[in-house]
């Protein structure tokens, strides 16, 4: 388990489809083999530590559905160690397990902050509500605002400066994964054949609205 609290940004050395290596340090000063860390979000596994990069395996499905596709050699990626059991919880509970990806429709400087607005996929749309968290490149985000299939996030200058974030462009795309709570709690609530059962009548009558 993660948080989407970057520890640091690595320089991509080498990725495929089957693996990737990556420069770094502070996420390597107690990785073991076998230790998971976040990549831009997707949990990996570490399979060699020389004290300077890291290479995890990947596999073809990973690299497929994620947006390492379009990732390169000296490109910088968003780090994190899974969470230690005795851990502060800076951001919210991320799995590694992305959803999907998503494309960045319009980066821009706002007074004292960055305005990051990105486009999801429907499947993506329904877990996100205003004022919720979701993981973007890894990191841990709150949605200011959200016009159709377009979500805004403010991101504070440090999160900007200090992460892979501030190294889009329009037209990028971006791992996503969705709140997971969100997820569990529709399973939940859902009947036999998975439909939901939360509609208006269900929220009028439990005095949501």
């Amino acid at each position: 388990m993660f948080t989407g609290i970057a520890e640091e940004t690595g320089k991509i050395q080498t990725i495929s489809e089957n693996g990737i290596e990556i420069e770094c340090a502070k996420v390597l000063e107690d990785a073991k083999i076998g230790d998971s860390i976040a990549v831009n979000g997707v949990c990996l596994t570490v399979i060699q530590n020389s004290g300077n990069s890291f290479k995890a395996d990947m596999s073809p499905e990973t690299f497929r559905v994620t947006a390492f596709p379009y990732l390169k050699a000296g490109m910088h990626v968003n780090l994190e160690r899974a969470m230690p059991a005795n851990g502060r919880f800076g951001g919210h509970i991320v799995s590694g397990h992305i959803d999907g990806t998503a494309k960045v429709i319009a980066h821009s400087r706002n007074r004292e902050s960055f305005d990051l607005e990105i486009e999801l996929s429907e499947n993506e749309l329904r877990y996100v509500i205003r004022k919720g968290s979701i993981c973007v490149n890894g990191i841990s985000l709150t949605i200011a605002e959200i016009s159709g299939k377009r979500i805004k996030i403010a991101v504070i200058p440090h999160t900007y400066e200090c992460t892979a974030l501030s190294e889009l462009k329009n037209g990028d795309y971006v791992n996503i994964e969705v709140d997971i709570m969100a997820k569990y709690i529709e399973k939940f609530l859902s009947t036999s054949d998975n439909r939901s059962r939360i509609n208006m009548d269900f929220l009028q009558r439990n005095g949501f609205c």
